[in-house]
């Protein structure tokens, strides 16, 4: 088999992507139903409920466990990975955010007292809370039991 057909015919991939998909369209839609606002632009971002990266990691180490075997070193390698992830997501790039944040607020104000100072704005929505990873985990796994 060809390399492109066979990406093509990999369930397991195809569960990851459609899974990150599916967090995708969720964030826009839990927006929606939240603060009333169609913000498309959450369709390509990180950020938000629910964690796509979460959706991704916990659907490809759920395929890989079905195709595989739970005992097998690859699913190993895939649950490990996911966990790392998902800490990651709600840890350093949490923590990443907040300091994004607090720097973003201290320009604006030296911004005022010093008319040469240009700064762009850090993006701050890079992290997740605990209940966004949480969230993404379900979808992956729902996803992977579907695909």
């Amino acid at each position: 088999m060809t390399i492109i057909p066979g990406i093509f015919y990999n369930e397991i991939l195809f569960s990851a992507v459609t899974a990150w998909a599916v967090a995708q369209v969720l964030k826009v839609i839990v927006n929606f139903l939240l603060h009333r606002k169609f913000d498309v632009d959450l369709l390509l971002s990180s950020g938000s409920f629910p964690s796509s990266h979460s959706a991704t990691v916990s659907a490809l180490a759920l395929g890989i466990g079905k195709h595989y075997g739970w005992d097998s070193p690859i699913f190993a390698v895939a649950a490990v990975f996911a966990m790392i992830v998902m800490y990651d997501a709600a840890g350093v790039r949490r923590a990443a955010g907040k300091q994004a944040e607090v720097l973003n607020r201290l320009v604006e104000r030296l911004y005022h007292q010093m008319s040469d100072l240009s700064q762009e704005r850090l993006k701050e929505l890079i992290g997740h809370t605990p209940l966004e990873v949480f969230g993404g985990a379900i979808v992956g796994i729902i996803v992977g039991l579907l695909i």
